[in-house]
């Protein structure tokens, strides 16, 4: 049985509408819908509220179905991915500003003053590049 059907069903045996599960769960009815539909999967944390309101184990919602873990795992690589970006973004900004630290303070050393004018900003131009580039690219995975 498909995550769909069982959302469906625990919700019905639990005599809980729509809107009252998505009241619960912090989502609309239309998303709750779509999940019962099959339109959608719930993220993991949407399967974990799930599984406190209608007193299922997590294993019960969600075991054999291939497209949810498929999904899962998809957000755990985005959020992975997203973190390192971030990661990269701070080494930039931080690089960036030593480097113009560095040439106020050696003002007038000619190699000092190209790094100072442009070198801190086609390398943030350049990290920013690819972090999102890379962010793409896990998502596509």
């Amino acid at each position: 049985m498909k995550i769909a059907d069982r959302i469906k069903n625990a919700r019905i045996q639990k005599e809980y509408t729509q809107e009252q599960a998505a009241e619960n769960l912090l989502v609309s009815r239309q998303t709750v819908s779509n999940w019962e539909n099959g339109k959608s999967l719930p993220d993991i944390i949407s399967i974990i509220r799930m599984s406190e309101l209608y007193e299922l184990s997590l294993d019960e919602l969600m075991k054999g179905d291939k497209a949810l873990l498929k999904k899962i795992e998809k957000d755990v690589r985005v959020v992975k991915a997203e973190k390192k970006i971030i990661k990269f973004a701070w080494i930039s900004i931080v690089t960036g500003t030593i480097l113009i630290i560095a040439g106020e303070i050696f003002e007038g050393n000619p190699f000092i003053d190209f790094i100072n004018g442009a070198f801190p900003w086609v390398l943030l131009s350049l990290m920013f590049l690819f972090a999102i580039l890379y962010l793409n690219k896990e998502k596509k995975e």
